[in-house]
């Protein structure tokens, strides 16, 4: 057993093991293409896209669609702003700021739906709670990176709350304030597929149009949305956001159905998360938790078990998928490899590839493969090799060649990969929990994973069956985190950069660091 210590795998020992993981885990995958013909469709589908009609794309969905991503982002930055402050020092807040991160955005809207209808609160705080969590951690990083030198020539007795803000935050503020805007990006694709549940974004009508085979439509829309992202840096600086925050508080859309907001939530706290067995039973006796124990292990063994396999198969797989794609894109975006002339081209492919959501990929290639895994495995990898492509090509960049350094293959295979492993691998682990939690939700697709079991459970109005659900998607989400961790302090690789705040603040960056 010493032997297979993780701190003696090495970097070598460490690729091993996934690789036989997800070679593994292929004997349990459903990879079957489904549908009659899909050549046919796909050749419609490119012959759409060919075409995009740009026209037909309804205004008003971009704007909702901006000012969802602009109001969510806003408060999740403000929210994770006071929690990044005693974040380091307080377990409950980390806590409760892993917990918030690690369920999806669509399943807390499908939490919302049915306390807020299919509202623009709905769609907010989809997008602010999981992004609370996230900012939390990325500003308490910042906070502890950041130069203590003007603390020292405070005066004695300053308040704690005055050295914040006269001593702190003027060397904070910039950084704060360049990675919600960076965040900004990451909450566009948030929000592009909150519209695939109902709520009226671009995403609302890419899969109607999708679903009706209406492929110049859909390529319209998604040459919006990318001309959205691609020009983000012009619309949204420091000085433009009051301007956007009080724009898009004056054109959110009004609410359809709901009811009232505090019989709702009463009602949701109340009774619907409540176990049934629980619901107005007396606890004190033992008769209750035994009919509790007997509610909650059919739930268990028969759908949180099954679907976190289905989930951990999919996510293995495509990690490994995901790291092999990734080391094949570095040389397109890379000057040392493809030169002036060929580095701008494949940055433009990637930026595409990575900066349309896992969810909506996968959701067309369901329309052509049929559904199974296969649709899902392909579309995250080939977002996150994208991701970790383009940040790899930068590295290589950077790197100083010998004079007599090979060229080519030799080049790559010899003297960049080798050099680069290391990095690598921090990237690769740290996209691990973001992949597992992006497989949990294709189950809302059809496919086998938590997801769709806890969107059967919320079409059938169990609640009570849904939150165990969640509940067992944030520990799995959590655990592989800790895991991945763990692995990257055993190899001494959680120093290397994997985010925005550890890197740069570039905005190609910026949008390599959403998940």
């Amino acid at each position: 057993m010493a032997a297979l210590a993780l701190p003696r795998l090495g970097y070598a020992g460490t690729s091993r093991l996934f690789v036989l993981a997800a070679l593994a885990a292929l004997l349990g995958a459903d990879l079957a293409i489904t549908t009659l013909h899909p050549w046919a469709e796909l050749q419609r589908l490119l012959a759409g896209l060919m075409h995009p009609d740009i026209l037909s794309v309804e205004g008003m969905s971009v704007v909702w669609t901006v000012a969802f991503a602009v109001l969510g982002v806003g408060l999740g930055a403000g929210a994770g702003f006071l929690l990044a402050i005693p974040f380091a020092r307080s377990r409950a807040v980390r806590v409760a700021c892993a917990l918030l991160r690690s369920v999806h955005e669509l399943f807390w809207a499908l939490l919302l739906l049915q306390v807020t209808g299919l509202s623009a609160t709905t769609g907010i705080l989809a997008i602010a709670l999981p992004y609370a969590g996230i900012f939390a951690k990325v500003f308490s990083e910042m906070i502890e990176e950041a130069d203590l030198t003007a603390l020292r020539v405070l005066p004695a007795g300053t308040g704690a709350v005055s050295a914040f803000a006269y001593a702190r935050m003027p060397d904070l503020a910039r950084a704060f304030g360049t990675y919600t805007l960076y965040r900004l990006e990451c909450g566009m694709r948030s929000t592009l597929v909150l519209g695939f549940i109902g709520l009226p974004t671009l995403g609302f009508h890419l899969e109607s149009a999708f679903r009706q085979g209406r492929y110049s439509e859909a390529a319209g829309l998604m040459a919006v949305f990318y001309a959205l992202i691609g020009t983000r840096r012009l619309w949204a600086r420091p000085v433009t956001v009051p301007f956007l925050l009080v724009g898009s508080l004056l054109v959110l859309p009004a609410t359809v159905g709901g009811g009232s907001l505090w019989v709702n939530l009463w009602r949701f706290l109340g009774h619907d998360i409540v176990p049934a067995p629980l619901r107005g039973a007396d606890l004190a006796g033992a008769a209750t938790w035994e009919k509790l124990g007997a509610w909650l292990w059919p739930i268990l063994s028969r759908q949180a078990l099954p679907g976190a396999v289905q989930t951990l198969i999919m996510s293995q797989i495509a990690i490994v998928a995901t790291a092999i794609l990734g080391l094949a894109l570095m040389p397109i975006v890379s000057r040392r490899f493809v030169g002036p002339l060929g580095q701008p081209l494949g940055r433009a492919v990637l930026v595409v590839v990575r900066s349309t959501p896992e969810y909506m990929l996968a959701y067309i290639l369901l329309q052509l493969l049929g559904p199974s895994m296969l649709p899902a495995i392909i579309a995250l990898t080939l977002h996150n090799g994208g991701i970790i492509g383009y940040l790899m090509g930068r590295h290589a960049d950077g790197l100083a060649y010998r004079p007599d350094a090979p060229r080519g293959v030799n080049l790559y295979s010899y003297e960049t990969v080798p050099r680069l492993y290391g990095q690598f691998l921090a990237y690769v682990l740290y996209r691990w929990e973001i992949i597992l939690r992006e497989s949990a939700i294709f189950g809302i697709l059809g496919v086998a994973t938590l997801g769709f079991y806890i969107d059967a459970a919320i079409s059938e109005l169990k609640l009570d069956t849904a939150l165990v659900l969640i509940g067992a998607t944030a520990l799995l989400s959590l655990s592989v985190d800790a895991f991945s961790r763990a692995i990257r302090a055993r190899l001494r690789i959680d120093a290397l950069p994997t985010r925005l705040a550890q890197t740069d603040t570039s905005p190609a960056a910026a949008m390599a660091a959403c998940r």
